[in-house]
């Protein structure tokens, strides 16, 4: 099959662009090429499968001189750029071999000849860059598209894990002040606080590539909480609700923990708490509420900040989130919905 591509097919190309002109002139004419001398064919045929042969020829050259620009991004530009250079090409050789032949060869050059000398080969030609670059062209759109993508999947991953890495110092100091002031009061008890310590540690380390069954969001959650009980002040009022419906839902890690975190930074006047976690239809109603302190909160936090949870929530859900933040009398209340299907 390659030697066909290779030596049979340009003289092919050329004599099916001469016997269309022939036609197409004979018809008009009202005559018959083959009553002509035979030389006068032999030498138009033999003309014909040369310009088959070098046009074929100049689009292999041409062809891989595109591929190379193909890496950038394709649009009808690149297409556009293409058929110029081919149909310049064409025009060229054209007009340079089979232009002087029917001058010479034919009873002059009429503005007939000059139409359909220039306008069939460039048919022709035209159909064969169509034949054989459509599949390359639509190949590397696809490619460049796949390319761009998984830049963008990298830029998103890279950004989730920034985004994930800004827990960690806040927490961390937190927890390590938590256990600085227990190893005062009660050996026993700092032990306890540095196991429930470490295993969140240990969640945050390892478990945040994928996707984690929600139980271990919520036993991650109630270790988190068991320690911040620990340094809030003794008139805090907690109440916690977590449904026994989640289960095996999967969610990504470290969603809920921005709004319980904020509740005991935030917590005041009454030091009331809640924290409810149930399973809606398809997805996840996760709400806190806490009492706030008489005087105003500042506008601008340093830390974790919402924003960081609006960012890894457009991130990883996007359109099927709902973060819902209001103050209504003394309360801060959040409520995050989050649709797993």
């Amino acid at each position: 099959m390659k030697t066909f591509w290779r030596y049979i097919f340009p003289g092919l190309f050329g004599l099916l662009i001469y016997a269309t002109i022939r036609v197409i002139n004979d018809t008009i004419s009202d005559s018959r090429f083959w009553e002509r001398h035979w030389h006068i064919n032999a030498i138009e045929i033999v003309c014909s499968i040369l310009i088959g042969v070098l046009l074929v020829f100049i689009f292999k050259k041409m062809f891989r001189r595109f591929d190379r620009n193909l890496q950038k991004t394709i649009c009808y530009k690149t297409v556009l750029n293409e058929l110029l250079w081919v149909m310049l090409a064409v025009q060229l050789s054209v007009n340079a071999i089979i232009t002087p032949v029917v001058v010479l060869t034919d009873d002059g050059l009429s503005w007939g000849d000059v139409a359909v000398i220039n306008i069939i080969p460039l048919l022709y030609c035209l159909i064969y860059y169509a034949a054989v670059r459509s599949n390359r062209l639509l190949q590397a759109y696809v490619n460049n598209k796949l390319q761009l993508e998984k830049l963008s999947n990298d830029h998103l991953q890279t950004e989730l894990k920034f985004l994930k890495a800004q827990y960690h110092p806040h927490f961390l100091f937190n927890a390590l002040n938590t256990v600085y002031f227990q190893m005062d009061e009660n050996i026993s008890e700092a032990k306890k606080t540095v196991e429930k310590f470490s295993e969140l540690l240990r969640y945050q380390l390892y478990d945040q590539q994928q996707t984690v069954p929600v139980q271990q969001e919520i036993h991650y959650l109630q270790n988190f909480i068991d320690i911040q009980k620990i340094r809030t002040s003794e008139r805090l009022r907690l109440k916690t609700n977590f449904d026994s419906s989640l289960n095996g839902q999967q969610v990504y890690p470290l969603l809920f923990l921005p709004l319980v975190e904020n509740a005991f930074k935030y917590a005041g006047g009454d030091y009331n708490i809640a924290i409810d976690a149930r399973a809606n239809n398809d997805g996840i109603e996760f709400m806190v509420s806490n009492s706030l302190p008489p005087e105003p909160l500042p506008k601008k936090e340093n830390g974790i900040g919402l924003e960081n949870l609006r960012r890894r929530l457009e991130l990883l859900y996007p359109g099927k989130h709902e973060l819902k933040i209001k103050t209504d009398h003394g309360t801060y209340q959040a409520a995050l919905t989050i649709q797993l299907s």
